[in-house]
This record gives structure tokens, C-alpha cells and sequence, in this order.
């Protein structure tokens, strides 16, 4: 973790001690019980908060899937935090703002890059004004195929906890930029699909990252980690999500397995994100390469 000792030794200290030796009342509030939260009655509205830097052709796929594929029992909020410097990102929002999408609001927030490098800041902007059932954090790179939302909302709709997470995703093998995966042939609309054939089974063991779905009633009384401010300072560099897991910590929950049909995932061995410095994009593509080649017995099984 980067920001210097005194940042790592403070999330250490978050990290090893609140919850357990340390109360969470001490650092936040306390989110509400499964039995203090509201059921849901009637359709159910769902907000989606992603985050894009540099990744405008991941998040094709990302819009595209709600365009081609929209929820129909349910009510969809989609939040994207982006850069305004992000000029095809801000050309891509131009074109999907003019869609009208069937249950889908469209939700656009732009940030100080160096806000938005550290995804906690959004997160936590998101879940104190949140009016939603459920709010999904997730990352820009993941495609919410046919079936996806629906399946969510038919998971939650019976239960009575603050932190669910899919049970398993489909992902590719490491591809690289100029693999077809990745750049397919637009629709006359401007849209993409996938072929997912090509996609293998992922079981997700836990809730991290761009898979936490939280009840909206704990997102607004708990916010995302807003009572820390080694969590909501801005950043000169993209920042990896390592507050997730003092997220939970502050919640108190540590999530349940739902299941989710239709979630995909490509994977990408270049790393826009990290452009602007080529030595680090060059050493964790490579390491990304080598971990992919050491696991790929892993991906052996068809996603179903």
C-alpha cells in the first residue's frame, strides 16, 4: 500500500485491530442489524457505482450490456465517477446519455482525477445519498449479460442482511489488446456483445471489490468508510480498493453468497489505468502474465 509508513502503519492498525481489540462505534457509525433492516416492497431499485479511468473500451462493454440487456423487474441507478481529462470516457457518456434505456437512469459523476483514483471517495459520496433498495459497487469491467440484474434482485428479494456478493462470474484466459474478444464489431447503435462461449467458470469466495452488493438502509447510515480519512483522501495514483475489507469490518458484515447469473468478466493483461507510468504498466503486466500462466489449470470448466 503507497501514501508512506504512517499510511500503511494506520491501515494496519484498522486492518489487524477494529472490530476485534478496537469497537467500530469508536471510528463510525454503526450500521443497522439484519432485523432494523426494511424489506423491500414492491419493484425493486438497484444502483450500480462504477468507477472509469482510462479504460473507455472496457466500459463499452459495460454500458452496452445494460443497452442490450435491461432489467426488467426491477428499477436500475447507473453512477459512473469519471475524469473529465478522460476525453474518450467523456465521448462515450455523450452517446449513452442519449439512449433511452428501458428501467435505466442514467447517472453521471465527474470527479478530480485525483478523487477518483481513490474509489472510496465515490463510494462513499454514493451511499450517503443513495435513495436505492440495494447499491452494487463495481469496477468498470464488469458485463451484466441477459439475466444478470433480474437474477439480483430475485437473490435479495427474501433477505434480511446488509452484504451479498455473486456466487461465481465467467472470465476469459489474460487477453491481450488486440485480441478479437476485445474488439468486436459494433451494432449500427454503436453497441457491443460477447461471445460467451469463451468464458470459463470463477467461483467468488468472498465480497471484495467490484463485487459488494450492500442493503441501501446500512450504505446510508454507514457510508463507506467517510469516517476514516485515510480512506477519503485524494490521490496522485490509481489506488488498488485495499479499504474494501475495513469496509466490511466498519459494517459489520462479512457478506453472503447469491446467485447471479449472467456476470462476466474480461480479463485484460494491459492496464490503461496505469498508462501514465509505463515501468509500473510494464511489471504488473508481466506479472500478470506469469500469475495467469502458473493458474491456468483454473480455468478449465465452461461457465454455465
Amino acid at each position: 500500500m503507497s501514501g508512506g509508513p504512517s499510511m500503511w502503519l494506520r491501515h494496519q492498525f484498522y486492518n489487524r485491530l477494529l472490530g476485534s481489540v478496537v469497537p467500530v462505534s469508536w471510528f463510525a457509525p454503526v450500521a443497522p442489524r439484519p432485523e432494523e433492516l426494511q424489506s423491500v416492497e414492491g419493484e425493486l431499485h438497484l444502483q450500480l457505482v462504477s468507477h472509469c479511468w482510462q479504460y473507455a473500451h472496457l466500459l463499452l462493454f459495460q454500458l452496452s450490456s445494460l443497452a442490450n440487456y435491461p432489467p426488467r423487474n426491477l428499477k436500475l441507478t447507473y453512477t459512473l465517477y469519471y475524469a473529465e481529462e478522460d476525453e474518450a470516457v467523456c465521448e462515450m457518456i455523450k452517446r449513452f446519455d442519449a439512449m433511452q434505456i428501458p428501467n435505466v437512469t442514467w447517472d453521471w459523476q465527474a470527479l478530480p482525477r485525483t478523487s477518483l483514483f481513490r474509489r472510496a471517495i465515490g463510494r462513499h459520496r454514493s451511499s450517503i445519498s443513495s435513495r436505492a433498495d440495494w447499491l452494487w459497487f463495481t469496477d468498470c469491467d464488469l458485463i451484466f449479460h441477459e439475466g444478470c440484474l433480474d437474477s439480483v434482485a430475485a437473490a435479495v428479494a427474501s433477505l434480511k442482511t446488509g452484504l451479498v456478493y455473486p456466487d461465481h462470474e465467467g472470465i476469459t484466459d489474460l487477453l491481450t489488446a488486440d485480441h478479437p474478444l476485445l474488439n468486436p464489431i459494433p451494432s449500427v447503435e454503436g453497441l457491443v456483445d460477447v461471445d460467451t462461449s469463451h468464458f470459463y467458470n470463477n467461483v467468488i469466495s468472498k465480497a471484495k471489490g467490484a463485487f459488494q452488493i450492500v442493503h441501501g438502509d446500512v450504505a446510508r447510515q454507514a457510508g463507506y468508510c467517510g469516517s476514516l480519512k485515510l480512506y477519503q483522501q485524494p490521490t496522485d495514483a490509481w489506488r488498488k480498493t485495499f479499504e474494501d475489507v475495513i469496509f466490511r469490518r466498519l459494517i459489520e458484515y462479512d457478506g453472503e453468497p447469491i446467485p447471479v447469473q449472467g456476470l462476466y468478466r474480461m480479463r485484460h493483461a494491459a492496464k490503461g489505468r496505469y498508462s501514465g507510468d509505463t515501468t509500473i504498466g510494464q511489471v504488473r503486466g508481466q506479472i500478470r502474465q506469469a500469475t495467469d500462466k502458473s493458474n491456468a489449470k483454473l480455468y478449465a470448466k465452461p461457465h454455465a
